[in-house]
């Protein structure tokens, strides 16, 4: 580094701006104008990595989403299949065909009854944010109370000619 007890000496620079040079190092400008290239750099850097870090995420959560719909999808293609080979189970304990076939339709409407009720409960204790509007409140009484500011009120080209001047 320098050393405590040299002197500093100012050149020019093309831009007629003094640099102050000490021993023949970088000037002070040269300094800082490094210093905020590398942070510009940096800063950069950390926003591309930030896209890339995103952009496998949405891609690995589309890659997902996908694969759940496709499996929805075959699930509901089961159904049928699936109701049929109960249908056709019932049967063959001695059942009707038209009875089994009943029988797994009557099975699926209990199913979505059952469902129904679920949720039906589930809608009944939703309710209101209450400590939203509550804030909301007290927010919208402490603003009522509020005044503002008495400022005069000028001529248009009065307000022109002192913003002018």
């Amino acid at each position: 580094m320098s050393d405590p007890g040299s002197h500093a000496a100012v050149t020019t620079t093309a831009d007629a701006v003094p640099a102050v040079r000490v021993n023949g190092d970088r000037s002070l400008g040269q300094l800082v104008s490094s210093a905020t290239a590398e942070m510009s750099a940096l800063v950069h850097d950390e926003i591309a990595l930030a896209k890339a870090e995103l952009r496998e995420d949405v891609k690995r959560g589309a890659t997902g989403g996908a694969a759940i719909g496709i499996a929805g999808v075959f699930a509901l293609f089961s159904l049928p299949v699936l109701s049929f080979a109960a249908a056709y189970g019932i049967h063959n304990w001695g059942l009707g065909l038209a009875w089994s076939f009943l029988i797994v339709g009557g099975a699926f409407l209990l199913l979505a009854g059952l469902l129904g009720l679920i949720a039906m409960r589930k809608f009944k204790k939703v309710k209101p944010p209450e400590k939203t509007i509550a804030s909301a409140k007290q927010s919208a009484a402490v603003l009522q109370t509020v005044k503002p500011h008495p400022r005069p009120v000028h001529e248009v080209g009065e307000t022109v000619a002192r913003s002018s001047a």
